[in-house]
Formats: structure tokens, C-alpha cells, sequence
């Protein structure tokens, strides 16, 4: 089904999606971010404080939930 398409578990929890409000890069949960070390499955609240956007360096904050 379509509607599930982030249903993959970690640690009981579901992966979600976090998207930039300032450029739009996606940080995927179920994916990481394996250039900077950060493995697949990496909850983004567990992300490190210093934590900054792939494209456009804003800070952790700068993240939606999509």
C-alpha cells in the first residue's frame, strides 16, 4: 500500500522524513546520512546538537517533520 511507505522500524519507532524550511533538503530517517557517518536508521532527534543541513548549513532547528 502507497500510504505505507515509512513504516520501517527502529527500536519500535517509525522513520520519518525531516525536511529543511530553508532549501528543502530531506533527512530520511531510514536512510541517514552515511557521508557525514550518520547510519541508516538514525532517528533525527538523536542527531547531534551540532547538527547542520547537507546544502545550505542551517542548524537542526531549521527542520520540519514531514
Amino acid at each position: 500500500m502507497r500510504w505505507q511507505t515509512s513504516f520501517a522500524k527502529n527500536k519500535g519507532g517509525i522513520m520519518s522524513k525531516y525536511v529543511c524550511t530553508v532549501c528543502g533538503w530531506e533527512y530520511d530517517e531510514e536512510v541517514g546520512f552515511p557521508e557525514k557517518g550518520i547510519a541508516a536508521g538514525t532517528k533525527f532527534e538523536d542527531l547531534p546538537a551540532d547538527f547542520q543541513c547537507a546544502l545550505c548549513g542551517v542548524d537542526k532547528d531549521m527542520f520540519q517533520k514531514v
